[in-house]
Parts: C-alpha cells; sequence; structure tokens
C-alpha cells in the first residue's frame, strides 16, 4: 500500500514561509536539489495544497523551456508536470498539468488513493498537513530544516492537535548546512 509522506522545508525555528510568504532564505543547491529530484521521481503523486499548487505552478510548468535553465532544474520541470497532482482547495477552480481538485480531505478518498498501485504520494503544504493530522493520515515526516532562524512566519505545524510519537528512520546531513530528518508514526517504524 502506498504512503502519505509529508515533504517539507522549514527553517530551524519551524516555519515553512516568512510573514509574506517569503521562501528566500530556503538553502538549495545541486546537490540538495539532485536528492530532490531522486527521492520525488518514483512518487506516485503530488497531494498540494492550493498555495503550494499556485507556487509550483508559477515556474515549474516551463521551467525546463529556458536553454538556459540548469539541468537539474529542467529535470524536475519534466518531473513536477508529468506527476499526477491532487489539489486540494476549495476555491480554486481548476487546475492544470495533471491536476484534480479535491475540495476536501476525506479519509476513505485518501485510503481509496492510498490502495492504488503506484508510487507513494507526497504532501506538501502547512494547512494541509494539518487537515491530514487531524485524519490521522500521515504515515512519514520528510522535513528538511534549512540553517536559518526567520524569527516569525508560518510554522509547519501551528496545532499538531496531539501528541504523535514518531520514530527517527534517517539523517541525512547536505554540504550547504541543510539536514533532512526523517521520521515514521512509532506504530509503523518498528
Amino acid at each position: 500500500m502506498r504512503q502519505v509522506i509529508l515533504h517539507m522545508g522549514i527553517s530551524l525555528d519551524g516555519y515553512i514561509e516568512g510573514p509574506n510568504r517569503e521562501i528566500d532564505w530556503h538553502v538549495v543547491d545541486d546537490e540538495l536539489h539532485q536528492h530532490m529530484n531522486d527521492s520525488l521521481r518514483p512518487m506516485g503523486a503530488f497531494l498540494h495544497g492550493r498555495v503550494v499548487y499556485e507556487l509550483m505552478e508559477d515556474f515549474w510548468p516551463t521551467a525546463d523551456a529556458d536553454p538556459a535553465a540548469p539541468d537539474i532544474i529542467r529535470e524536475f520541470a519534466g518531473i513536477w508536470r508529468e506527476k499526477p497532482k491532487y489539489v486540494y482547495s476549495r476555491t480554486l477552480q481548476e487546475a492544470g498539468w495533471n491536476s484534480t481538485i479535491v475540495r476536501d480531505v476525506v479519509p476513505e478518498q485518501v485510503a481509496a488513493l492510498k490502495a492504488e498501485p503506484g508510487g507513494d504520494l507526497v504532501l506538501g503544504g502547512a494547512d494541509l498537513a494539518a487537515a491530514f493530522l487531524r485524519h490521522d493520515l500521515i504515515d512519514e515526516f520528510r522535513t528538511y530544516v534549512h540553517p536559518v532562524l526567520i524569527g516569525r512566519g508560518k510554522p509547519l505545524f501551528a496545532d499538531a492537535g496531539a501528541r504523535l510519537p514518531l520514530r527517527l528512520v534517517e539523517t541525512r546531513t547536505f554540504g550547504n548546512g541543510v539536514v533532512l530528518l526523517r521520521h515514521r508514526r512509532a506504530r509503523e517504524a518498528g
């Protein structure tokens, strides 16, 4: 059965974006970008909130059309564009690029999606993660901790709701100082 994997970059103080939605503090170099390409390529689908989808849609659909774009950027543009996307939004009326709009997080629908063949499901967005957490739908947490304190902004886990025991299953430090922390649900990590 496919897993739901939360996949997010955060500041050391736990924010996914600054107070004005800035993400310019993310430290992404070729090593980290190649890791992202390699880990996201086999995934079955992206589960995006509206904000994440619009951020991605603003750049990635045509990023590989620029002949000056680095190969690593061109590679991810193809991965993102071709991968099925489920965009959770109550307001978005249409979404392109192999996307399906979903209005609400319904556990039975997520269970059916997990039961389909293919790679795991990549979850992105703090609000969407909160909804998935409320329904106990996240199997794995992959947080990429960037070596910066931003002081304020949107936290990844504003209200986790309840204690959730996790087990660390992997760490990786990248040359740019970003640290991957990969956790699984304690009940599933053994």
